[in-house]
């Protein structure tokens, strides 16, 4: 089965469009699909009409958030309400094409996990092109992930991959680092982008300006959340190796005879030590919450999470 999450957020006039153009672009696979639309709070007519498309389609599925969470917290429950073997997410605007997804399900089938859309001619404003390509290059860099277009709302999945997704915040830019730092596939394919028709886009600089403080946490947790004494240790040992040189250097000097007491570079040494300690204390701390969470989970169940195949 396929399953299509579409969020939703005030997109009353366009969500019937919608679905007549998934329905023209799924049918004809013969393949069992779903459509899965989650209302985040719209204030207009949404949520009424998509309680129409419900009545009168079989494989429609409403899910009403309980007021506007944001993007990522509409695909998380769309993910938790998803039946299919394969996930497809899109947005409800309209400007991101349906005809589409039997191209990203050919790419699926080559035995990637996630195919994300690359909107090669964006039809949005010359500034949110321009923003958006320095934030992906950024995100590229960061990461290792090298796609044009991280954010593209058009992507295809395995069901394995949004399982257990940690989404949250504005985490939803980031589903291909977070897939990619788990072990799976992730690719793009050049995909049709279609001028706005209804409603306004959400996006602002604010909205890039706070996806580079999501981006440190998504390399933090991807690079260090197995292993936060290398983080908070290393930090800690730098610091506390200047801090303790700095004041062997200064013992030098006092017992040449030279006055210490009120050089800065004393109090900077002090500091540089007890700030190392309490990195290197905060590495241990955060070593002891990650190996409780590690039995919690149980060894079958956490290396299953890394297996891809088994071959017997």
């Amino acid at each position: 089965m396929i399953s299509v999450v579409i969020p939703v957020f005030n997109e009353e006039r366009s969500v019937a469009l919608l679905l007549d153009e998934l329905r023209s672009a799924l049918e004809p696979l013969g393949q069992e699909w779903e459509a899965i639309f989650v209302d985040d709070g719209s204030t207009d007519g949404s949520f009424a009409a998509l309680t129409r498309l419900h009545d009168q389609v079989e494989n429609v599925r409403v899910v009403r958030l309980r007021r506007n969470f944001g993007k990522a917290a509409a695909l998380a429950a769309g993910f938790a309400n998803a039946h299919g073997d394969v996930v497809i997410t899109i947005d409800g605007d309209l400007q991101d094409d349906p005809a589409e997804i039997p191209r990203l399900l050919v790419k699926l089938e080559e035995g990637f996990d996630l195919v994300s859309g690359w909107k090669t001619r964006r039809r949005d404003p010359l500034a949110r092109r321009l923003f958006s390509r320095v934030f992906n290059r950024v995100v590229g860099s960061m990461s290792g992930v090298q796609l044009h277009d991280m954010n593209c709302g058009l992507k295809a999945y395995r069901a394995e991959v949004v399982r257990g997704l940690p989404l949250y915040g504005e985490l939803h830019r980031f589903v291909p680092v977070l897939a990619h730092q788990r072990g799976y596939r992730v690719t793009e394919l050049p995909v049709n982008h279609r001028p706005r028709n209804y409603g306004r886009s959400r996006y602002g600089l604010e909205r890039y300006l706070r996806g580079f403080f999501d981006l440190l946490t998504v390399s933090f947790i991807g690079r260090y959340r197995h292993r936060p004494l290398h983080l908070f240790g290393g930090l800690g040992l730098t610091l506390g190796f200047i801090g303790t040189g700095t004041l062997v250097y200064l013992s030098v000097l006092k017992a040449e005879g030279h006055a210490i007491g009120g050089r800065p570079l004393l109090i900077l040494g002090v500091l540089l030590v007890v700030v190392g300690i309490q990195f290197l204390s905060l590495g241990l701390i955060g070593e002891m919450i990650t190996s409780q969470h590690a039995e919690r989970v149980g060894e079958r169940e956490r290396s299953q999470a890394l297996v891809d195949e088994v071959l017997e």
